[in-house]
């Protein structure tokens, strides 16, 4: 069992990432903390995919002739690393969409607590 716990410490590692994401977005009342933890949630899952994909022994897939083209197993399968650039390209974006909007409700209503928020659409007749 302790093999088993120091051998995965690297998911381990992405479980609190993730931990402390999901707690940023659901316990944090400020917009900017909430936006910090989708953040920092994007990003254990991109590790997460990353270090799935992931191989010991591995090289890069580039034909190698001293290593052949008969087993594939020692070459890395780059679509998953592919796929996360997409991710935090995508991640940054939103990112950057989220800062904006939440700049226009800093304007508009001058909290960013999401309590006040709520209590100020209630009574704002726009």
């Amino acid at each position: 069992m302790r093999d088993f716990l120091v051998g995965h410490y690297f998911y381990w590692f992405i479980f609190l990432l993730m931990t402390i994401g999901l707690a940023g977005i659901i316990l944090k009342r400020n917009l900017i903390k909430k936006v910090i933890g989708m953040s920092i949630l994007q990003v254990a899952i991109i590790l997460f995919f990353v270090a799935s994909a992931s191989k010991w022994d591995a090289t890069v897939p580039i034909l190698d002739p001293a290593l052949g083209a008969a087993d594939v197993t020692k070459y890395i399968n780059p679509l998953p690393h592919c796929l996360m650039l997409t991710a935090i390209v995508v991640g940054v974006a939103t990112s950057g969409v989220a800062f904006a909007l939440i700049i226009m409700i800093w304007r508009r209503f001058r909290t960013l607590d999401e309590n006040e928020l709520l209590e100020k659409l209630k009574h704002d007749p726009d």
